[in-house]
């Protein structure tokens, strides 16, 4: 494949954009080679700036659940230009995404619309801290809920050791409130909890993480979890922004039979837009402005285009449930296959899934969590997505991230894939 214009477009970006990308992982640094820049998308198909078509397992990071140019989110939106891009006042449309949200996720009383999935995490901390009056936070190691400052915390030498900042920036003193932890290991929650009587706010996770690459949650660890926010008073917080309403309609809360205080949205219920929310309990979500004393607020949050894409993305899924069935279906056809080739070619790698998100590491061992999704092999990684792209599949361009399927995906794309994915693994071991 010929990459000119992408060429050219990196080296003009990297003298206006700080290297040359609006987020990180779209560098390719952790791949090697240089960014692709795309030009359009429709289907199952991305278009580079020259021309090139690849067969899209990113789907803009999860949302695009129905492929990209879905006519009827597409002809919501232009309708909705046709009143104007905002307002800045209420509509309509916000009480009807409210109202579809909350028919979702029946454990959500309430919900605020913001403008991405960080302002709705940022925000969610700083709720369950006005309601606790307390001032410290759990997260786990490798779970990512965007880049507020509380966020970009890495663990001490310690279960129980403060945090320090991970990211130039961010304060010693935000640091000294996040408290980190090892996902799937209830023990050392409890551990860190005990070590901080009284004055942990809130305990944050991806109940299935996908900012690791896939690693899913053992279920024992979710109960305990919240049998753990019951007895100490501490506000549960599941970050769906990444699951919310791609693996069910409810969510990860449609696959596990546990019930947070607090969860986060984006992704999906923004059609492909800026979008985020964060919901829950009424007596927790009543004490946000102007109901109650802990302020957030954004100009653009509800905006008019952003619902009515969303608006019709959720209405849709609800409506048709059996996307669900079908994508799950893609994503275990994909898993089978490769993992046939795997036993055909004398290779040990591990892959993890769970409805339509999966990853293949580059490990032969089991990854539960982020100590051991960093035993994968990124340089092996960094050749076969090399590999993969030339061959016109477009993967996430990090070992660390999971894959998503849509429904635009059919199964001559499955062999497409499956023998892509062949290739490459007789490219790098070759």
């Amino acid at each position: 494949m010929i990459h000119n214009t992408s060429k050219a477009l990196f080296e003009r970006a990297q003298k206006v954009i700080p290297g040359g990308v609006n987020s990180p992982v779209r560098a390719f640094r952790a791949v090697g080679g240089e960014p692709i820049f795309i030009q359009r998308a429709i289907g199952a198909y991305l278009f580079d700036e020259d021309d090139n078509a690849y067969i899209d397992f990113i789907n803009s990071w999860g949302p695009m659940i129905l492929g990209h140019a879905y006519e009827p989110i597409e002809a919501s939106i232009v309708a909705a230009v046709q009143h104007s891009t905002s307002f800045g006042a209420p509509t309509r449309k916000e009480i009807e995404m409210a109202e579809c949200i909350l028919s979702m996720l029946p454990n959500m009383e309430m919900v605020r619309m913001v403008n991405s999935g960080t302002e709705a995490t940022m925000a969610a901390i700083r709720v369950a801290r006005g309601y606790t009056g307390k001032e410290k936070i759990i997260k786990f190691e490798g779970c990512y809920h965007g880049h507020g400052d509380s966020f970009l915390i890495a663990a001490g030498s310690g279960a129980v050791t403060m945090g320090f900042p991970d990211s130039p920036g961010v304060t010693q003193g935000v640091a000294n409130d996040t408290l980190t932890a090892p996902y799937n290991d209830l023990a050392a929650v409890e551990s860190i909890v005990a070590a901080n009587k009284g004055t942990i706010a809130a305990i944050i996770l991806e109940p299935v993480v996908g900012n690791m690459g896939c690693v899913l949650p053992d279920i024992e660890f979710l109960k305990g979890l919240r049998t753990l926010c019951d007895r100490e008073g501490i506000v549960y917080i599941w970050d769906e922004v990444m699951t919310g309403f791609r693996l069910s309609t409810s969510g990860a809360q449609g696959i596990y039979p546990v019930v947070p205080d607090l969860t986060t949205l984006g992704k999906i219920i923004g059609g492909g837009l800026p979008v985020g929310a964060y919901g829950g309990k009424k007596e927790i979500m009543q004490c946000v402005a102007p109901a109650g004393p802990v302020y957030q607020a954004g100009t653009l949050s509800g905006n008019p285009i952003a619902m009515s894409a969303g608006l019709t993305m959720l209405t849709y899924l609800k409506q048709h449930p059996e996307v669900y069935t079908r994508i799950q279906s893609t994503t275990a056809s994909i898993v089978k296959g490769m993992e046939a080739i795997h036993q055909k070619l004398g290779v040990s790698y591990t892959i993890n899934s769970i409805g339509s998100m999966y990853t293949l590491f580059f490990t032969s061992e089991p990854v539960t969590n982020f100590e051991s999704a960093k035993k994968s092999d990124t340089v092996l990684f960094g050749k076969y997505f090399r590999s993969m792209l030339s061959q016109g599949i477009y993967l996430a361009p990090s070992q660390y991230e999971s894959l998503f399927v849509s429904t635009a995906i059919t199964e001559e794309h499955i062999t497409q894939y499956l023998q892509a994915h062949e290739n490459a693994l007789n490219d790098i071991h070759t």
